[in-house]
């Protein structure tokens, strides 16, 4: 097969002829003369081996490989404008830690929501599986409790995470081990605070059913205090031995963050800051 050499200045002249079915109304259109969108259209036809149009004094008519190639190259158009015009209303991406969403984000979607026309998709993972769909491209944001900074991620820290020793009556933090354990996973705080450990230990992968849990008396947890409510009547202890953590918002190193990432990420700041 020989390799065609296109100039898009042909497939222009072509595509506004192939419309218009005229060359005067083409020549009008394209500011040029009409002699050259004849010649432009006449050197594609050469280009591709094929007779595209067949010219009269009266008519202009398509031929069979011209009407494929008109429709081709529509469609071409119509996926450009979709790529650099449609960003505006394309779905967004986001990939959140369990706790964030069900607690602070959800203010964010209902602020988002308002905005019309735009999508959302939101999923939640763990932090190993949120850095490596952003890196990706499955997402285009991230909001996690880690700073990600490389070449190609940058992060934005939106505010600190305070992390408390809940329960649902008075207690000693130094009788912790006394009590049941209520952890979200086997890595869970209370394991790296306390040197002694529970004897009970009732692991959900809920934040949400960790705090209801120990709202119902089943035992003690380690949460984020954004994620409490003051109609939640827990106690609440001060935890000391972690780490300071704070909540990011992640994207991919963009020069210019594109619409509607932009939106998003600005209407984040102006909650979260």
């Amino acid at each position: 097969m020989r390799e065609v050499d296109l100039d898009y200045r042909y497939l222009r002249a072509f595509i506004v002829t192939a419309r218009h079915l005229n060359f005067s109304r083409a020549a009008e259109e394209l500011n040029i003369a009409q002699s050259a969108v004849s010649r432009q259209i006449k050197l594609l036809e050469d280009a591709v081996g094929q007779q595209l149009i067949i010219r009269s004094s009266k008519k202009v008519i398509l031929t069979e490989k011209g009407e494929s190639l008109l429709g081709l190259l529509e469609k071409f158009e119509k996926d450009i404008e979709s790529v650099f015009l449609g960003q505006v209303n394309r779905t967004l991406r986001v990939g959140i830690l369990h706790g964030l969403l069900e607690n602070w984000f959800n203010d964010i979607i209902i602020d988002y929501s308002k905005s019309k026309g735009l999508s959302l998709v939101v999923e939640v993972q763990a932090i190993e599986k949120l850095k490596e769909k952003l890196l990706n491209g499955t997402y285009d944001l991230v909001f996690s409790n880690e700073n990600i900074q490389n070449e190609l991620v940058s992060s934005l820290r939106l505010f600190d995470e305070k992390m408390v020793l809940i329960s649902k009556t008075e207690m000693n933090p130094k009788d912790a081990s006394d009590f049941p354990w209520v952890m979200y996973n086997e890595n869970d705080n209370l394991m790296h605070v306390y040197k002694k450990h529970s004897r009970q230990i009732i692991a959900v992968n809920s934040i949400t059913a960790v705090v209801n849990l120990v709202k119902k008396g089943v035992g003690i947890a380690i949460v984020p205090d954004h994620l409490l409510k003051p109609t939640d009547n827990l106690k609440t202890y001060e935890v000391k031995g972690l780490a300071k953590t704070g909540v990011f918002c992640s994207t991919l190193n963009f020069q210019v963050l594109p619409e509607p990432l932009k939106g998003l990420v600005d209407l984040i700041k102006k909650k979260a800051l």
